[in-house]
């Protein structure tokens, strides 16, 4: 499977309490499970930087990740990049 990360930077502006946040993510959570099946969601942290979540999807289908991309833009009310990314020995074996 590949190896995808998602960098958001939210917009703060629409959210009234934090406790908005969490049905926000909960929201973006559950449209991605239900529309992209062949997303693997492995890991989320929060940054204290330009960005302010990483997230780390697996998926053998490039479209559904960008399908992701654009439910975490959506219904996150977020700006995204999204990164291909590979193992560091994956491609050290490359260069041999």
């Amino acid at each position: 499977m590949a190896t995808y990360i998602i960098l958001s930077t939210m917009n703060i502006e629409t959210l009234d309490e934090p406790s908005d946040f969490t049905k926000r993510a909960s929201t973006v959570k559950e449209k991605i499970k239900e529309e992209c099946p062949n997303v693997t969601w492995k890991q989320s942290y929060v940054l204290m930087g330009s960005y302010d979540i990483l997230d780390i999807l697996e998926s053998n289908n490039q479209e559904e990740v960008e399908k992701a991309a654009m439910i975490i833009r959506i219904y996150g009310h977020s700006n995204t990049e999204t990164f291909a990314a590979s193992k560091w020995d994956d491609f050290l074996n490359i260069l041999k």
